[in-house]
């Protein structure tokens, strides 16, 4: 037996990342808002350090902190995000046209959504489900839907963004260059 094989095996987080990183990984993931012994968790890291990183997150914008509830929780900062994807989009090598295309392709989805189940919203599609005459494919299609449904909003909301800021968001140096 080699020496390699005789160690525990350990998953690949754990043996090529630091706590930091995995706090960062994690933190930035989470798709509701969590408290430090949650991130802590999932980071497999202790409660001082993470909470050290995550309050250096919120320093630098990259994550809220919500002190209103029972525990503070953390969770990204979606409007730096968006803005991000934003400019990954206008630095991307699509074209305003071909931008344009896809925010007509994802709004004719959710238009043919809306038409298919006669609804207006995911959660009334959602709310579907309660038919009991549905099978449990004919549900879990449903779910997935509304899951969908909800990403083409939020997708619909950031290439808009893009496509209205497309000139604002060119590089510095092309924005120079068409003043010129």
């Amino acid at each position: 037996m080699d020496k390699d094989s005789e160690e525990p095996e350990t998953g690949l987080m754990e043996r090529q990342t630091t706590g930091e990183d995995r706090v960062r990984m994690v933190a930035r993931q989470v798709s509701e808002p969590r408290t430090v012994n949650w991130i802590a968790s999932e980071a497999e890291w202790s409660h001082e350090p993470t909470k050290r990183v995550l309050e250096r997150l919120v320093d630098d914008g990259v994550l809220r902190r919500d002190e209103s509830g029972a525990h503070t929780t953390y969770s990204p900062d979606y409007r730096r995000q968006a803005m991000q994807e934003a400019v990954r989009l206008r630095d991307g090598h699509r074209t305003v046209e071909e931008l344009t295309d896809r925010l007509s392709e994802m709004k004719a989805q959710i238009r043919d959504w809306e038409e298919t189940f006669a609804v207006e919203s995911p959660n009334q599609l959602r709310a579907t489900i309660a038919d009991e005459t549905l099978s449990s494919d004919e549900e879990a299609q449903r779910r997935a839907i509304a899951r969908e449904w909800e990403h083409l909003q939020q997708r619909i909301q950031i290439v808009g963004f893009a496509i209205r800021e497309w000139d604002f968001l060119a590089p510095s140096a092309d924005r120079a260059e068409a003043s010129n």
